[in-house]
């Protein structure tokens, strides 16, 4: 085979060392280093000694991410490395043979590298991130808080929709410091909510103990020091989302994508689509796509293959969403395969489609156009026409059809 790069290094990453394989015109040379600070760098200074151009290691967890760092800096090209895509050969179970055998496909150039975003996009990635996993633990702990609610035979949430909104919140407070009284707590009611005083003083009649009274305490406080945390991250994004404020407006006009789902979709896929072929290309790469398993000209089980989790996350979050809209393109799509197929994969499907819309509103610049509920019965006007006459000729009626010229 050709060799493609002269000078080049395998890396095989762990928790605590790192192996590394050089393979240079001069020959093969072998190491093991640690992973502090100290020993990455003289890593990255041994790679540098030896000329090398291009590095390749394997997406092992998060402990490839320092010694990438490192070598951006130096501008040396690393690879990160899906482990699939190199050990599908037997008998290479050692860590000098991993890096071995990196380094030999590399300098052959039959290594793809995962697409790894720039710094500033990783940064702002791990906020948002962040920020999401913050938000999932306040929606738990209001979940801990219903059911303590709950088990002190309180039924405020059977009530009111929301059990942490203004006259919730004043009621919860109110039994922490040890009011009892139904009907006092039912007057904390505020606007829509002193229309139901009645359910309310029924609902709030229960049997709450001490420990009760502590642990809705505790979550109380939780929930708050969450919201303060939420709150610095969002100012913290919102001025780092400052510059891709035309392209966060765009992603807006898309149904279903609200300000805070088009953050996270932006710190997953950034803002230049040049990186990203085709819209399929982007799609494979989140994982938003379905399977190829064809053996004996037989179609097998088709499900998505693994991607970007955050990506798939937030996009069947807004599939769904799309889907409880009116008169839109998305949901009547949704409903059509929720309908054969189940609302999972439906959302899916939906989530594939707001992707690729994502891609074309990115690529081109321009807003998301709306082609409206009735698009596929537009789409194939005369084979709906079609049936509907067949069904009424089977039931024994007679149809003649006049098109509206109106």
């Amino acid at each position: 085979m050709d060799i493609i790069y002269e000078r080049c290094c395998g890396l095989d990453v762990h928790k605590k060392s790192v192996t590394a394989c050089i393979i240079t015109p001069e020959g093969k040379e072998l190491k093991t280093f640690g992973t502090m600070t100290d020993d990455l760098v003289a890593l990255v200074q041994w790679i540098k000694e030896k000329g090398c151009t291009h590095v390749a290691m394997e997406s092992t967890g998060v402990y490839w991410k320092p010694i990438y760092n490192l070598l951006e800096m130096e501008e040396i090209t690393t690879l990160v490395v899906n482990a699939q895509h190199f050990k599908a050969v037997a008998g290479r179970k050692t860590d000098l043979k991993d890096a071995e055998w990196l380094a030999d496909l590399l300098r052959h150039g039959l290594l793809q590298g995962s697409y790894i975003p720039d710094r500033e996009q990783r940064e702002l990635r791990e906020l948002v991130r962040y920020r999401k996993s913050l938000i999932n633990e306040r929606a738990r702990e209001v979940n801990r808080l219903q059911k303590v609610l709950e088990g002190a035979n309180i039924k405020l949430s059977s009530v009111a929709s929301d059990v942490l909104g203004a006259s919730g919140r004043s009621m919860i407070e109110a039994i922490i410091h040890g009011i009892d009284d139904p009907a006092f707590l039912a007057g904390l009611a505020r606007g829509r909510m002193k229309s139901k005083k009645e359910q309310l003083e029924k609902a709030l009649s229960g049997l709450i103990g001490p420990h009760q009274r502590m642990l809705l305490a505790v979550i109380l406080e939780h929930i708050d020091f969450l919201d303060r945390q939420i709150a610095r991250l969002d100012q913290e994004i919102e001025e780092r989302m400052r510059p891709f404020e035309e392209a966060l407006a765009l992603l807006d006009t898309i149904p279903g994508v609200g300000r805070r789902a088009a953050e996270q979709i932006l710190a997953e896929i950034g803002t230049n689509m040049e990186r990203f072929p085709t819209a399929a290309h982007l799609a494979s790469w989140a994982g938003m796509c379905p399977g190829n398993n064809e053996s004996a000209g037989k179609r097998k089980s088709g499900r998505t293959r693994k991607g970007n989790n955050s990506l798939r996350n937030i996009l069947v979050e807004v599939a769904r969403a799309a889907g409880r809209t009116k008169n839109t393109y998305l949901s009547s799509k949704y409903h059509r395969i929720a309908a054969r197929r189940g609302a999972n994969r439906a959302a899916v499907a939906v989530g594939h489609t707001i992707l690729v819309i994502v891609y074309h509103v990115l690529k081109r610049r321009t807003p998301y156009i709306e082609l409206g509920a009735d698009y596929f019965d537009r789409l194939k006007k005369d084979a709906i026409v079609y049936r509907a006459v067949k069904k009424l000729e089977s039931l024994g009626y007679k149809v003649s059809l006049e098109r509206d010229v109106a």
